[in-house]
Protein backbone atom coordinates (compact mmCIF):
# COMPACT_ATOMS: atom_id res chain seq x y z
CA UNK A 1 0.00 0.00 0.00
CA UNK A 2 1.05 3.62 -0.36
CA UNK A 3 1.35 5.85 2.65
CA UNK A 4 -0.07 8.92 0.93
CA UNK A 5 -2.88 9.52 -1.50
CA UNK A 6 -1.59 11.58 -4.41
CA UNK A 7 -4.73 13.59 -5.07
CA UNK A 8 -5.93 16.00 -2.39
CA UNK A 9 -4.11 17.22 0.70
CA UNK A 10 -6.12 18.98 3.37
CA UNK A 11 -4.19 20.60 6.18
CA UNK A 12 -5.59 20.90 9.67
CA UNK A 13 -5.80 18.98 12.89
CA UNK A 14 -4.50 15.45 13.09
CA UNK A 15 -6.80 13.23 15.12
CA UNK A 16 -6.83 9.92 13.30
CA UNK A 17 -8.38 11.66 10.31
CA UNK A 18 -7.70 14.91 8.50
CA UNK A 19 -9.83 17.92 9.43
CA UNK A 20 -9.63 20.70 6.91
CA UNK A 21 -8.05 23.91 8.17
CA UNK A 22 -10.28 26.96 8.27
CA UNK A 23 -8.04 28.93 5.91
CA UNK A 24 -8.14 28.97 2.13
CA UNK A 25 -6.82 26.11 0.04
CA UNK A 26 -3.71 26.63 -2.06
CA UNK A 27 -1.72 24.66 -4.62
CA UNK A 28 1.26 22.57 -3.59
CA UNK A 29 3.65 23.35 -6.47
CA UNK A 30 6.62 21.39 -7.78
CA UNK A 31 9.40 24.00 -8.16
CA UNK A 32 11.22 22.06 -10.89
CA UNK A 33 8.23 22.03 -13.26
CA UNK A 34 5.62 24.42 -11.88
CA UNK A 35 3.12 21.56 -11.79
CA UNK A 36 0.46 21.42 -9.12
CA UNK A 37 1.02 18.39 -6.88
CA UNK A 38 -2.23 18.73 -4.95
CA UNK A 39 -4.31 21.08 -2.84
CA UNK A 40 -3.44 22.03 0.72
CA UNK A 41 -5.90 23.47 3.19
CA UNK A 42 -4.09 26.19 5.11
CA UNK A 43 -4.55 26.70 8.83
CA UNK A 44 -5.45 29.89 10.67
CA UNK A 45 -4.75 31.15 14.19
CA UNK A 46 -8.16 29.77 15.20
CA UNK A 47 -6.91 26.29 14.27
CA UNK A 48 -4.04 26.71 16.73
CA UNK A 49 -6.56 27.25 19.51
CA UNK A 50 -8.50 24.14 18.47
CA UNK A 51 -5.31 22.10 18.27
CA UNK A 52 -4.14 23.07 21.74
CA UNK A 53 -7.59 22.47 23.20
CA UNK A 54 -7.36 18.87 22.03
CA UNK A 55 -3.66 18.47 22.75
CA UNK A 56 -3.74 19.36 26.45
CA UNK A 57 -5.91 16.48 27.69
CA UNK A 58 -4.35 14.05 25.20
CA UNK A 59 -0.88 14.94 26.48
CA UNK A 60 -1.78 14.21 30.08
CA UNK A 61 -2.90 10.71 29.16
CA UNK A 62 0.16 10.18 26.95
CA UNK A 63 2.59 11.25 29.69
CA UNK A 64 0.89 8.91 32.17
CA UNK A 65 1.40 5.86 29.96
CA UNK A 66 4.45 3.61 30.45
CA UNK A 67 7.56 4.79 28.66
CA UNK A 68 7.54 1.50 26.75
CA UNK A 69 4.27 2.47 25.05
CA UNK A 70 5.81 5.69 23.75
CA UNK A 71 8.95 3.88 22.66
CA UNK A 72 6.87 1.33 20.75
CA UNK A 73 5.09 4.06 18.78
CA UNK A 74 8.41 5.66 17.86
CA UNK A 75 9.86 2.31 16.77
CA UNK A 76 6.84 1.63 14.57
CA UNK A 77 7.17 5.13 13.09
CA UNK A 78 10.82 4.41 12.27
CA UNK A 79 9.85 1.21 10.49
CA UNK A 80 7.21 3.07 8.48
CA UNK A 81 9.79 5.60 7.31
CA UNK A 82 11.96 2.66 6.24
CA UNK A 83 9.13 0.73 4.56
CA UNK A 84 7.91 3.79 2.66
CA UNK A 85 11.35 5.25 1.97
CA UNK A 86 10.95 5.43 -1.81
CA UNK A 87 7.52 7.03 -1.68
CA UNK A 88 8.46 9.65 0.91
CA UNK A 89 11.71 10.38 -0.94
CA UNK A 90 9.75 11.15 -4.08
CA UNK A 91 7.57 13.68 -2.25
CA UNK A 92 10.67 15.38 -0.85
CA UNK A 93 12.20 15.51 -4.34
CA UNK A 94 9.08 16.89 -5.95
CA UNK A 95 8.07 19.37 -3.28
CA UNK A 96 11.42 20.73 -2.03
CA UNK A 97 13.52 20.26 -5.18
CA UNK A 98 16.08 18.02 -3.48
CA UNK A 99 18.05 15.52 -5.53
CA UNK A 100 17.14 11.93 -4.62
CA UNK A 101 20.30 11.10 -2.59
CA UNK A 102 19.70 14.15 -0.42
CA UNK A 103 16.03 13.23 -0.04
CA UNK A 104 17.03 9.66 0.86
CA UNK A 105 19.33 11.01 3.56
CA UNK A 106 16.43 12.91 5.07
CA UNK A 107 14.06 9.93 5.12
CA UNK A 108 16.65 7.52 6.54
CA UNK A 109 18.38 9.92 8.92
CA UNK A 110 15.86 12.64 9.62
CA UNK A 111 12.90 10.28 9.64
CA UNK A 112 13.76 6.72 10.60
CA UNK A 113 16.91 7.41 12.64
CA UNK A 114 15.38 10.31 14.57
CA UNK A 115 12.54 7.99 15.57
CA UNK A 116 14.95 5.21 16.57
CA UNK A 117 16.91 7.66 18.73
CA UNK A 118 13.70 9.03 20.24
CA UNK A 119 12.49 5.51 21.06
CA UNK A 120 15.67 4.99 23.09
CA UNK A 121 15.22 8.42 24.70
CA UNK A 122 11.82 7.38 26.07
CA UNK A 123 13.56 4.92 28.41
CA UNK A 124 16.66 6.99 29.20
CA UNK A 125 17.47 8.05 32.80
CA UNK A 126 15.49 11.18 33.56
CA UNK A 127 16.63 12.25 37.01
CA UNK A 128 19.27 12.07 39.72
CA UNK A 129 19.55 11.61 43.46
CA UNK A 130 20.58 14.77 45.29
CA UNK A 131 22.31 15.10 48.64
CA UNK A 132 20.40 16.86 51.40
CA UNK A 133 21.43 18.27 54.76
CA UNK A 134 18.14 17.03 56.20
CA UNK A 135 16.82 13.55 56.88
CA UNK A 136 14.93 13.03 53.65
CA UNK A 137 15.19 11.57 50.20
CA UNK A 138 15.98 14.33 47.70
CA UNK A 139 15.93 13.92 43.95
CA UNK A 140 15.35 15.79 40.70
CA UNK A 141 13.27 14.39 37.87
CA UNK A 142 12.38 15.50 34.39
CA UNK A 143 8.73 15.91 33.43
CA UNK A 144 7.27 16.73 30.00
CA UNK A 145 6.58 20.40 29.37
CA UNK A 146 3.10 19.70 27.95
CA UNK A 147 2.59 20.99 24.41
CA UNK A 148 5.62 21.78 22.24
CA UNK A 149 5.31 24.19 19.32
CA UNK A 150 7.52 23.30 16.34
CA UNK A 151 7.99 25.74 13.45
CA UNK A 152 9.97 24.15 10.62
CA UNK A 153 11.42 25.45 7.32
CA UNK A 154 11.16 24.33 3.69
CA UNK A 155 14.74 23.42 2.90
CA UNK A 156 15.18 20.11 4.77
CA UNK A 157 11.55 19.48 5.71
CA UNK A 158 11.85 16.04 7.32
CA UNK A 159 15.04 16.40 9.35
CA UNK A 160 14.43 19.92 10.60
CA UNK A 161 10.96 19.06 11.90
CA UNK A 162 11.56 15.53 13.17
CA UNK A 163 14.59 16.51 15.27
CA UNK A 164 12.03 18.24 17.53
CA UNK A 165 8.82 16.27 16.88
CA UNK A 166 10.23 12.80 17.64
CA UNK A 167 11.99 13.53 20.97
CA UNK A 168 9.15 15.76 22.15
CA UNK A 169 6.64 12.93 21.63
CA UNK A 170 8.97 10.33 23.13
CA UNK A 171 9.29 12.36 26.32
CA UNK A 172 5.53 12.54 26.82
CA UNK A 173 4.60 15.82 25.13
CA UNK A 174 2.03 16.71 22.51
CA UNK A 175 3.20 18.65 19.44
CA UNK A 176 1.72 21.45 17.35
CA UNK A 177 3.76 21.55 14.13
CA UNK A 178 3.66 24.44 11.67
CA UNK A 179 5.50 23.37 8.52
CA UNK A 180 6.47 25.84 5.83
CA UNK A 181 3.47 26.04 3.48
CA UNK A 182 5.77 25.31 0.52
CA UNK A 183 6.57 21.86 1.95
CA UNK A 184 3.38 21.05 3.78
CA UNK A 185 3.24 17.51 2.37
CA UNK A 186 6.78 16.21 2.92
CA UNK A 187 7.18 18.39 6.02
CA UNK A 188 3.75 17.81 7.54
CA UNK A 189 1.29 15.37 6.01
CA UNK A 190 3.97 12.66 5.88
CA UNK A 191 4.45 12.85 9.67
CA UNK A 192 0.74 12.76 10.36
CA UNK A 193 0.29 9.66 8.23
CA UNK A 194 3.37 7.94 9.66
CA UNK A 195 2.33 8.50 13.26
CA UNK A 196 -1.29 7.64 12.56
CA UNK A 197 -0.17 4.30 11.13
CA UNK A 198 2.27 3.88 14.04
CA UNK A 199 -0.59 4.07 16.53
CA UNK A 200 -0.02 7.50 18.05
CA UNK A 201 -3.17 8.31 20.05
CA UNK A 202 -5.42 11.06 18.65
CA UNK A 203 -4.79 14.64 19.65
CA UNK A 204 -1.04 14.40 20.15
CA UNK A 205 0.25 15.63 16.78
CA UNK A 206 -1.32 18.59 15.03
CA UNK A 207 -0.05 19.65 11.60
CA UNK A 208 -0.97 23.24 10.74
CA UNK A 209 0.55 24.53 7.49
CA UNK A 210 0.18 28.28 7.37
CA UNK A 211 1.82 31.65 7.25
CA UNK A 212 3.41 33.98 9.76
CA UNK A 213 0.08 34.56 11.52
CA UNK A 214 -0.17 30.86 12.37
CA UNK A 215 3.42 30.83 13.59
CA UNK A 216 2.73 33.87 15.76
CA UNK A 217 -0.33 32.14 17.23
CA UNK A 218 1.79 29.10 18.13
CA UNK A 219 4.44 31.28 19.78
CA UNK A 220 1.91 33.34 21.75
CA UNK A 221 -0.47 30.59 22.85
CA UNK A 222 -0.44 30.46 26.66
CA UNK A 223 -0.59 26.65 26.75
CA UNK A 224 2.46 26.10 24.52
CA UNK A 225 5.38 26.67 26.92
CA UNK A 226 8.23 25.59 24.61
CA UNK A 227 8.94 26.63 21.01
CA UNK A 228 11.42 24.92 18.68
CA UNK A 229 12.06 27.11 15.63
CA UNK A 230 14.35 26.54 12.66
CA UNK A 231 14.59 29.30 10.08
CA UNK A 232 16.06 32.69 9.31
CA UNK A 233 17.80 34.85 11.88
CA UNK A 234 15.36 37.69 11.22
CA UNK A 235 12.34 35.52 11.98
CA UNK A 236 14.12 33.84 14.90
CA UNK A 237 14.88 37.20 16.48
CA UNK A 238 11.20 38.16 16.30
CA UNK A 239 10.16 34.82 17.78
CA UNK A 240 12.71 35.18 20.56
CA UNK A 241 11.31 38.60 21.48
CA UNK A 242 7.71 37.32 21.45
CA UNK A 243 8.62 34.23 23.48
CA UNK A 244 10.44 36.34 26.07
CA UNK A 245 7.39 38.55 26.41
CA UNK A 246 5.38 35.46 27.34
CA UNK A 247 8.18 33.98 29.53
CA UNK A 248 8.54 30.97 27.24
CA UNK A 249 11.52 28.80 26.55
CA UNK A 250 12.55 28.98 22.90
CA UNK A 251 15.06 26.89 20.98
CA UNK A 252 16.35 28.76 17.92
CA UNK A 253 18.34 27.16 15.10
CA UNK A 254 18.95 30.01 12.68
CA UNK A 255 21.05 31.09 9.73
CA UNK A 256 24.73 30.82 9.01
CA UNK A 257 27.61 32.27 7.05
CA UNK A 258 30.01 29.44 7.67
CA UNK A 259 33.66 29.50 6.70
CA UNK A 260 35.62 26.70 5.05
CA UNK A 261 39.32 27.37 5.70
CA UNK A 262 41.71 25.77 3.18
CA UNK A 263 45.37 25.60 4.22
CA UNK A 264 48.28 25.45 1.81
CA UNK A 265 49.26 21.86 2.72
CA UNK A 266 46.19 20.03 1.37
CA UNK A 267 45.48 18.09 -1.80
CA UNK A 268 43.82 20.93 -3.69
CA UNK A 269 41.81 18.72 -6.04
CA UNK A 270 40.24 16.89 -3.10
CA UNK A 271 39.80 20.18 -1.24
CA UNK A 272 37.92 21.65 -4.19
CA UNK A 273 35.63 18.62 -4.24
CA UNK A 274 34.98 19.01 -0.52
CA UNK A 275 34.33 22.72 -0.99
CA UNK A 276 32.01 22.16 -3.94
CA UNK A 277 29.86 19.79 -1.90
CA UNK A 278 29.75 22.20 1.04
CA UNK A 279 28.55 25.09 -1.12
CA UNK A 280 26.43 23.43 -3.79
CA UNK A 281 24.63 20.50 -2.13
CA UNK A 282 20.85 21.11 -2.24
CA UNK A 283 21.61 24.21 -4.31
CA UNK A 284 23.16 25.82 -1.22
CA UNK A 285 19.80 25.99 0.57
CA UNK A 286 21.23 24.75 3.86
CA UNK A 287 21.99 26.81 6.95
CA UNK A 288 25.36 25.02 7.37
CA UNK A 289 26.48 25.60 3.77
CA UNK A 290 30.12 26.51 3.18
CA UNK A 291 29.36 30.15 2.47
CA UNK A 292 32.88 31.62 2.59
CA UNK A 293 35.95 29.82 1.23
CA UNK A 294 38.98 31.24 3.03
CA UNK A 295 42.02 29.96 1.15
CA UNK A 296 45.74 30.44 1.79
CA UNK A 297 46.95 33.09 -0.65
CA UNK A 298 49.68 30.84 -2.07
CA UNK A 299 47.09 28.37 -3.43
CA UNK A 300 43.99 30.58 -3.75
CA UNK A 301 44.15 30.99 -7.55
CA UNK A 302 44.62 27.27 -8.15
CA UNK A 303 41.88 26.37 -5.70
CA UNK A 304 39.49 28.86 -7.32
CA UNK A 305 40.16 27.40 -10.77
CA UNK A 306 39.55 23.86 -9.52
CA UNK A 307 36.39 24.88 -7.67
CA UNK A 308 35.11 26.66 -10.80
CA UNK A 309 35.83 23.53 -12.85
CA UNK A 310 33.76 21.47 -10.41
CA UNK A 311 30.96 24.03 -10.57
CA UNK A 312 30.89 24.10 -14.37
CA UNK A 313 30.72 20.30 -14.51
CA UNK A 314 27.70 19.94 -12.22
CA UNK A 315 24.42 19.23 -14.06
CA UNK A 316 21.41 21.26 -12.94
CA UNK A 317 17.82 20.23 -13.65
CA UNK A 318 14.66 18.43 -12.59
CA UNK A 319 15.73 16.07 -9.78
CA UNK A 320 12.84 13.68 -10.41
CA UNK A 321 13.56 12.70 -13.97
CA UNK A 322 17.18 13.64 -14.59
CA UNK A 323 20.56 12.60 -13.23
CA UNK A 324 21.45 15.99 -11.77
CA UNK A 325 23.59 17.37 -8.97
CA UNK A 326 21.47 20.43 -8.23
CA UNK A 327 17.71 20.81 -8.37
CA UNK A 328 15.72 24.04 -8.40
CA UNK A 329 15.66 26.93 -5.97
CA UNK A 330 12.46 26.72 -3.92
CA UNK A 331 10.73 29.72 -5.55
CA UNK A 332 11.25 32.83 -7.65
CA UNK A 333 11.64 35.12 -4.64
CA UNK A 334 14.54 33.11 -3.28
CA UNK A 335 16.15 32.80 -6.73
CA UNK A 336 15.91 36.56 -7.27
CA UNK A 337 17.55 37.24 -3.92
CA UNK A 338 20.44 34.92 -4.79
CA UNK A 339 20.91 36.67 -8.12
CA UNK A 340 20.75 40.09 -6.43
CA UNK A 341 23.54 39.04 -4.06
CA UNK A 342 25.69 37.77 -6.94
CA UNK A 343 25.04 40.80 -9.13
CA UNK A 344 25.73 43.35 -6.39
CA UNK A 345 28.91 41.53 -5.41
CA UNK A 346 30.19 41.61 -9.00
CA UNK A 347 29.30 45.30 -9.21
CA UNK A 348 31.33 45.80 -6.01
CA UNK A 349 34.43 44.42 -7.75
CA UNK A 350 34.25 40.64 -7.54
CA UNK A 351 34.89 38.43 -10.56
CA UNK A 352 32.72 35.55 -11.71
CA UNK A 353 34.83 32.41 -12.05
CA UNK A 354 31.79 30.21 -12.75
CA UNK A 355 28.01 30.43 -12.90
CA UNK A 356 26.06 33.55 -12.09
CA UNK A 357 23.22 32.63 -14.44
CA UNK A 358 19.88 30.87 -14.16
CA UNK A 359 17.00 29.48 -16.18
CA UNK A 360 13.60 29.36 -14.53
CA UNK A 361 14.33 28.27 -10.94
CA UNK A 362 17.58 26.50 -11.83
CA UNK A 363 20.58 28.54 -10.66
CA UNK A 364 24.01 27.55 -11.90
CA UNK A 365 26.60 26.80 -9.18
CA UNK A 366 28.58 30.00 -8.86
CA UNK A 367 32.16 30.77 -7.84
CA UNK A 368 33.26 34.33 -7.05
CA UNK A 369 36.81 35.58 -6.59
CA UNK A 370 38.36 38.97 -5.76
CA UNK A 371 35.44 39.31 -3.36
CA UNK A 372 35.34 42.50 -1.24
CA UNK A 373 34.72 41.76 2.43
CA UNK A 374 31.88 44.30 2.48
CA UNK A 375 30.06 42.78 -0.50
CA UNK A 376 26.75 40.93 -0.02
CA UNK A 377 28.11 37.52 -1.06
CA UNK A 378 30.70 37.68 1.71
CA UNK A 379 28.83 39.53 4.45
CA UNK A 380 25.33 38.02 4.12
CA UNK A 381 23.80 34.56 4.27
CA UNK A 382 23.16 33.69 0.63
CA UNK A 383 21.11 30.47 0.87
CA UNK A 384 22.00 29.56 -2.67
CA UNK A 385 24.72 27.77 -4.68
CA UNK A 386 27.34 30.51 -4.39
CA UNK A 387 30.97 30.08 -3.25
CA UNK A 388 32.94 33.30 -2.59
CA UNK A 389 36.71 32.75 -2.37
CA UNK A 390 38.83 35.07 -0.22
CA UNK A 391 42.61 34.65 0.36
CA UNK A 392 44.42 34.83 3.71
CA UNK A 393 48.15 35.04 4.39
CA UNK A 394 48.62 33.59 7.88
CA UNK A 395 46.67 31.91 10.68
CA UNK A 396 45.94 35.18 12.45
CA UNK A 397 44.26 36.56 9.35
CA UNK A 398 42.38 33.29 8.78
CA UNK A 399 41.07 33.40 12.35
CA UNK A 400 40.02 37.05 12.02
CA UNK A 401 38.18 36.37 8.78
CA UNK A 402 36.49 33.17 9.97
CA UNK A 403 35.35 34.83 13.20
CA UNK A 404 34.45 38.14 11.57
CA UNK A 405 30.72 37.52 11.24
CA UNK A 406 27.68 37.75 13.50
CA UNK A 407 26.92 34.10 12.76
CA UNK A 408 28.48 31.09 14.47
CA UNK A 409 26.99 27.88 13.15
CA UNK A 410 29.62 25.68 11.47
CA UNK A 411 33.33 25.78 10.62
CA UNK A 412 35.40 23.55 8.36
CA UNK A 413 39.21 23.48 8.31
CA UNK A 414 41.11 21.53 5.63
CA UNK A 415 44.74 20.83 6.58
CA UNK A 416 47.24 18.00 6.96
CA UNK A 417 48.22 19.48 10.32
CA UNK A 418 45.24 18.48 12.45
CA UNK A 419 46.55 20.21 15.57
CA UNK A 420 46.85 23.46 13.62
CA UNK A 421 43.22 23.04 12.57
CA UNK A 422 42.12 22.52 16.17
CA UNK A 423 44.12 25.55 17.29
CA UNK A 424 42.40 27.67 14.64
CA UNK A 425 38.99 26.35 15.70
CA UNK A 426 39.68 27.50 19.27
CA UNK A 427 39.71 31.06 17.96
CA UNK A 428 36.43 30.93 16.02
CA UNK A 429 33.06 30.99 17.85
CA UNK A 430 31.07 28.16 16.26
CA UNK A 431 28.58 25.56 17.40
CA UNK A 432 30.04 22.95 15.04
CA UNK A 433 33.64 22.37 13.94
CA UNK A 434 34.80 19.85 11.31
CA UNK A 435 38.51 19.32 10.77
CA UNK A 436 39.17 17.98 7.28
CA UNK A 437 35.55 18.14 6.21
CA UNK A 438 33.11 20.68 4.86
CA UNK A 439 30.56 22.46 7.03
CA UNK A 440 27.35 20.53 6.21
CA UNK A 441 27.29 17.77 8.82
CA UNK A 442 24.56 16.50 11.13
CA UNK A 443 23.64 13.30 12.98
CA UNK A 444 20.50 12.56 15.02
CA UNK A 445 22.43 11.62 18.17
CA UNK A 446 24.66 14.73 18.22
CA UNK A 447 23.69 18.01 19.95
CA UNK A 448 23.21 20.54 17.16
CA UNK A 449 23.09 24.32 17.21
CA UNK A 450 24.96 27.56 16.69
CA UNK A 451 25.97 30.67 18.60
CA UNK A 452 25.60 34.37 17.91
CA UNK A 453 23.07 35.10 15.16
CA UNK A 454 22.98 31.37 14.36
CA UNK A 455 20.88 30.53 17.39
CA UNK A 456 20.76 29.69 21.04
CA UNK A 457 23.26 26.82 21.21
CA UNK A 458 22.95 23.05 20.96
CA UNK A 459 19.26 22.45 21.38
CA UNK A 460 18.52 19.18 19.61
CA UNK A 461 20.17 15.79 19.39
CA UNK A 462 21.45 13.41 22.03
CA UNK A 463 19.60 12.48 25.20
CA UNK A 464 20.99 15.29 27.37
CA UNK A 465 20.12 18.09 24.94
CA UNK A 466 16.68 16.66 24.17
CA UNK A 467 15.85 16.22 27.85
CA UNK A 468 16.88 19.81 28.43
CA UNK A 469 14.84 21.00 25.45
CA UNK A 470 11.54 19.22 26.01
CA UNK A 471 11.20 18.62 29.76
CA UNK A 472 11.05 20.66 32.95
CA UNK A 473 13.15 19.78 35.97
CA UNK A 474 11.25 19.13 39.20
CA UNK A 475 12.79 18.84 42.68
CA UNK A 476 11.14 16.26 44.94
CA UNK A 477 11.81 15.44 48.62
CA UNK A 478 10.34 12.59 50.64
CA UNK A 479 10.33 12.17 54.46
CA UNK A 480 9.41 9.07 56.41
CA UNK A 481 7.82 11.12 59.23
CA UNK A 482 6.39 14.61 59.66
CA UNK A 483 9.11 17.01 60.85
CA UNK A 484 8.98 19.09 64.03
CA UNK A 485 8.86 22.87 63.53
CA UNK A 486 8.97 25.61 66.20
CA UNK A 487 5.65 27.18 65.16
Amino acid sequence: MTLLDNSTWEGGLFSGEWIKGSGEEYDAVEPATGKTLGRVGSATPADVDKAVERAVPAQREWAARPYSDRAAVLRRAARLFEEHQQEIETWVVRESGAIRPFAALQVAGGGAEECHEAAALAGAPYGELLRSGQERLSFARRRPVGVVGVIAPFNVPITLAMRAVAPALALGNAVVLKPDPRTAISGGVVFARVFEEAGLPPGLLHVLPGGADVGAAVVEHPQIPVIAFTGSTRAGRAIGVAAARHLKRVHLELGGNSALVVMDDVDLEKAASVGAWGSFVHAGQICMASSRHLVHASVADEYTALLARHADALPVGDPLGENVALGPIIDAGQRDNIHRVVTETVEAGARLAAGGTYQDLFYRPTVLTDVPLTSPAYAQEIFGPVAPVVPFHDLDEAARLAAGTEYGLSLGVLTRDVMKGLALAERVPSGLVHINDQTVNDEPLIPFGGVGDSGTGSRHGGSAANLEAFTEQQWVTVRGELPDYPF
